[in-house]
C-alpha cells in the first residue's frame, strides 16, 4: 500500500515552519517504506515571497520528488487550519512514477494518458474558465479538482517550479483511484427560476417577467427609494446559476453540483434588470441565495459521508489514503462557528486521513470554476 505522509506548521520564518512540517513527515515514515514520489506543498501568502526558495529547499531534502501546490490567505491540513497566519503543509505519497505526470504551460503532458487532474490556476488569468473546460477535455473522465491561488500580495502555483499565470498541476493515469465531491456554501432564498431573455451578464426575464421585481420580491424590497433598507439585503445576496442542461436543485433544496454561485454585481432599473459576474443565456436556471453557515456545515458533513460510504461500499475493500481540500477562502472555521472548524468536521467525518489544502479565489471541479464551496477528494487504495 501507498504510504501517504502529512506535515504542517507555522513560523515567522519560513524555513523553521520547512523544518518542523519536515521533521513530522520524517517521524511518520514508516521504516522501509518506498521513498516518496509526489508531493502537495501549500503555504499562506505570509511565506509567498519566499517560494521559490521553498521550492529549492524541498527538492533539496526529498530528491527526486515531484511537487505541486500553490499559495493561498489559508491552508488546511488534518483536522486544523492556518488561516491569516504564517503556514506551510507538505502531503508526500510514493504513487508509482507512471502512474502521474506534472504539467504546466512550460511542460505539457507528454507520458501518461490523463483519466483526472489536480489543478492549481492563476486567478488574474484571464481566460481561466476556458484553459479549464480544456484541461477537463483533455482527460478520460473529463475530472478536475483544485482552485485558484489566493493571496494579498504574489499569486504563484507551484509545478516542479513557481508560475505565474495559467495554470499548472498533476495528471493522474486510470490506475490512481479516488473519490470526488463538492459540498456547497449557499443557500436559496426563493424559487428556482428560469433565464427567458438575457444579454452577456445581464438577465433581463426570468420566468417571462422583469428580473429586477423578481429579486426585490424574494428579498421583501418595497421599494429601491429607500437605500438603508435595500442596500444591505442586496449586498448579502448571490445567484446560483445553472446550464439550461443541469439541475440547479440538489438533495434537499439546495444548490447541486452543477449549480455555480455568482455575485450579483449591479441593478438595471431602467430596463428592470439585473447584472451578475458571469455570462448568462436564456434557459439557464437561476436562483437567488444567501451564505449560510448552518447549510453549509450540513452539506460538508453530507460529502464526507457520501465519499466515507462509496469507499467502504467498494469491491474489493478500499480505503483512503489520502486527501486534497480546497475550500473558499470566505469560508473557513470564522464561517464554521471557530478556529479549524471546518478541517475538523471533516476530520471527524473521514477519520485521522492524511490531509493536505488551502483556502482558494475559486474552487475546480470537473469543468466548473466554483465559488463559496469546497472540494474534497480522496485518493483511495485496496486493503
Amino acid at each position: 500500500m501507498a504510504a501517504w505522509i502529512v506535515g504542517h506548521a507555522t513560523h515567522p520564518d519560513w524555513r523553521a515552519a520547512l523544518a518542523l512540517a519536515a521533521t513530522q513527515v520524517d517521524a511518520r515514515a514508516a521504516a522501509g517504506a518506498p521513498p516518496p514520489t509526489l508531493g502537495f506543498v501549500y503555504l499562506t501568502d505570509a511565506y509567498a515571497a519566499h517560494a521559490a526558495a521553498l521550492l529549492s529547499g524541498l527538492q533539496q531534502r526529498w530528491p527526486g520528488v515531484a511537487w505541486v501546490g500553490t499559495v493561498g490567505v489559508g491552508v488546511a491540513a488534518s483536522g486544523v487550519e492556518y488561516f491569516d497566519e504564517p503556514g506551510l503543509v507538505l502531503l508526500l505519497a510514493d504513487l508509482p512514477v507512471g502512474h502521474f505526470e506534472v504539467f504546466s504551460g512550460a511542460r505539457p503532458l507528454s507520458r501518461i494518458e490523463p483519466f483526472s487532474a489536480l489543478v492549481h490556476a492563476d486567478p488574474a488569468t484571464a481566460d481561466i474558465d476556458d484553459l479549464v473546460v480544456d484541461m477537463s477535455q483533455r482527460t478520460t473522465s473529463g475530472y478536475l479538482f483544485g482552485g485558484l491561488a489566493s493571496s494579498r500580495s504574489s499569486s504563484f502555483h507551484i509545478a516542479d517550479g513557481v508560475w505565474h499565470g495559467g495554470l499548472s498541476g498533476v495528471a493522474f493515469g486510470a490506475e490512481v483511484s479516488l473519490v470526488s465531491r463538492v459540498t456547497q456554501g449557499c443557500q436559496p432564498i426563493g424559487a428556482q427560476r428560469r433565464v427567458t431573455a438575457a444579454e452577456r451578464n445581464i438577465v433581463l426575464e426570468l420566468d417571462g417577467k422583469p428580473a429586477l421585481p423578481c429579486l426585490l420580491a424574494e428579498l421583501k424590497i418595497d421599494s429601491l427609494d429607500n437605500p438603508r433598507q435595500a442596500l444591505p439585503r442586496l449586498k448579502a445576496t448571490l445567484v446560483g446559476l445553472s446550464a439550461p442542461a443541469d439541475s440547479l436543485l440538489g438533495r434537499g433544496g439546495q444548490f447541486g453540483t452543477d449549480t455555480v454561485v455568482r455575485h450579483l454585481i449591479g441593478l438595471d432599473p431602467g430596463r428592470q434588470a439585473v447584472a451578475v459576474a458571469d455570462e448568462v443565456e436564456p434557459g439557464m436556471g437561476l436562483a437567488f441565495c444567501t451564505r449560510n453557515a448552518e447549510a453549509a456545515r450540513r452539506d460538508l458533513v453530507r460529502i464526507c459521508a457520501e465519499i466515507r460510504d462509496e469507499v467502504e461500499s467498494a469491491e474489493p475493500p478500499r480505503r483512503i489514503a489520502g486527501a486534497i481540500y480546497v475550500s473558499c477562502n470566505g469560508r473557513g472555521g470564522a464561517h464554521f462557528g471557530g478556529p479549524s472548524a471546518e478541517l475538523q468536521i471533516v476530520q471527524h467525518a473521514l477519520g485521522d486521513v492524511p490531509l493536505a489544502g488551502f483556502f482558494a479565489a475559486g474552487e475546480i471541479a470537473r469543468h466548473h470554476l466554483y465559488g463559496y464551496t469546497g472540494v474534497l477528494t480522496a485518493f483511495t487504495e485496496a486493503l
